[in-house]
C-alpha cells in the first residue's frame, strides 16, 4: 500500500447513502489513522440489497435471470409493494397478480382463455355511452337483465302456451304465431264472382271451387255466398250448394223459392270462391 505525505490535514465528508466513521474530522499525517467508508448495507453477490428507487435505461442481472431494457422484461422476479411503469410493459411469460388489477383500458389478443370466479360479480363499463364488442358465440346460463327487465329464456314455442313474461320469442315462434292470422286474413279477403250454367230446372253449375277455411274458422258454406237470378237475390233458405270436383253446384228448392230455373236465366254467384 502506498504512503501519502500531506502538507495540510485532509477531511472526508459523508454523502447520501455513503457513511464515513471519520466524517468531517481533520486528519493529520503525524499519526496513523484508519478511515472506514461504507454504504449502509452489504452488496455482495449473496446479499439481499434494497433500494428505495432505481432509475436506469437498462438493468442486467449478471446471471441473466432478469433483464430490464427499454420496455421489455425477461426472466422472473418478485415485486413487493407498488410498481409504476410509465411506458409499455411486455411480459413474455405468465403474469400472476395476487391483488387487484386496475386499468383504464385493457386490450387482449388471445387464442384461448378461461376465467374462474370464486364469488362476486363482473361489471363492464361505468357509463351509458360505453360499448362492448364481441365476435363469436356466447353461452349464458341463468337470466339476462336489460334496463332492469329480466329475460330468463329465448322461447321457440309457436303456441305461446307457457304465457311467460320473461321469455323472448324466436323468429320461428313469431312466424308460427302469426301464420294463422295471415291465413285467416287471406281467406277472409277472398271474394269472387262467377256466372253459372243451366243444368236443370233446379240446378246450376259454376266452374269454380270454393275456398277452404283455415283451421279454427267455420267451414265454407252457402252462408258465404250470394246468388243472383237475373239480377235479383235468390232466397238463401231455398238453396243448397255442393262441390263436385272442380264445379260448384247450386241446387234450388223449387217449391219454397216459387219458380223453376230456365235455360235463358242468368245466374251469378258472389262469395268465397278459391279464385
Amino acid at each position: 500500500m502506498p504512503n501519502f505525505r500531506l502538507n495540510q490535514p485532509i477531511t472526508f465528508k459523508e454523502g447520501t447513502g455513503f457513511t464515513i466513521d471519520q466524517n468531517g474530522v481533520e486528519l493529520y499525517v503525524a499519526s496513523h489513522t484508519g478511515v472506514v467508508f461504507s454504504i449502509g448495507q452489504n452488496v455482495g453477490s449473496g446479499s439481499n440489497v434494497q433500494f428505495n428507487e432505481v432509475t436506469s435505461s437498462k438493468i442486467i442481472i449478471d446471471d441473466g435471470s432478469l433483464i430490464l431494457s427499454s420496455d421489455t422484461i425477461t426472466g422472473s422476479f418478485t415485486q413487493t409493494g407498488d410498481i409504476s411503469v410509465s411506458d409499455n410493459l411486455v411480459i413474455s411469460e405468465d403474469l400472476t397478480i395476487q391483488g387487484i388489477l386496475t386499468a383504464e383500458k385493457i386490450e387482449t389478443e388471445v387464442s384461448q382463455s378461461a376465467i374462474l370466479f370464486e364469488s362476486g360479480s363482473t361489471l363492464f363499463g361505468d357509463d351509458i355511452t360505453d360499448e362492448q364488442f364481441m365476435t363469436g358465440s356466447m353461452s349464458l346460463t341463468s337470466s339476462l337483465t336489460i334496463d332492469g327487465y329480466q329475460v330468463t329464456e329465448i322461447s321457440n314455442d309457436t303456441s305461446l302456451t307457457d304465457e311467460s313474461s320473461t321469455a323472448v320469442l324466436t323468429e320461428n315462434a313469431v312466424k308460427g304465431l302469426y301464420q294463422p292470422f295471415q291465413d285467416n286474413a287471406t281467406y277472409m279477403r277472398k271474394s269472387f264472382a262467377h256466372t253459372g250454367s243451366f243444368v236443370g230446372s233446379s240446378t246450376a253449375s259454376f266452374t269454380a271451387a270454393t275456398a277452404s277455411a283455415p283451421s279454427g274458422l267455420t267451414s265454407t258454406s252457402k252462408q258465404d255466398f250470394i246468388f243472383f237470378l237475373n239480377g235479383t237475390i235468390m232466397e238463401n233458405d231455398s238453396v243448397t250448394i255442393q262441390q263436385d270436383s272442380t264445379s260448384l253446384l247450386l241446387k234450388v228448392n223449387n217449391d219454397t223459392i216459387g219458380y223453376n230455373l230456365e235455360n235463358t236465366d242468368e245466374i251469378v254467384a258472389f262469395g268465397k270462391f278459391n279464385s
